[in-house]
């Protein structure tokens, strides 16, 4: 599964066999010398307007989703909102979700939390 947050900027992760994966997607070159983040943040929103802007958001989830292999896309953050139709096998989350999911994964760690780590 590939996440997409659309909000101030790109936020971009990956799933797979349970292992949570942060990509960084937004800062890797797209097109005409700007990022993803350039496209699909809250800048592409304003410099392209809605229609263009979910225009790049349909194309950059289909190419990412062939490019990275993901079995599906979930489109998350501020701007989601303003998605009037997704692309196939995209669906929206809910930042309900993402909070349990966190949640869930930060408690799955048990003992070993951030503060119990060697820095060596």
């Amino acid at each position: 599964m590939l996440f997409l947050g659309l909000g101030t900027g790109l936020g971009s992760a990956m799933i797979v066999d349970g292992v949570v994966e942060a990509m960084e997607l937004a800062h890797l070159p797209y097109q005409r010398g700007k990022t993803y983040e350039d496209y699909l943040g809250a800048r592409g929103l304003k410099r392209l307007g809605k229609k263009k802007w979910r225009r790049y958001v349909t194309r950059v989830v289909e190419e990412l989703q062939e490019a990275l292999n993901a079995d599906y896309v979930v489109l998350g953050g501020g701007n989601v909102k303003k998605i009037k139709s997704l692309p196939p096998k995209t669906r929206l989350g809910d930042n309900d979700n993402a909070f349990v999911g966190g949640y869930r994964l930060w408690t799955d760690m048990g003992s070993d939390t951030w503060s119990d780590q060697d820095p060596a």
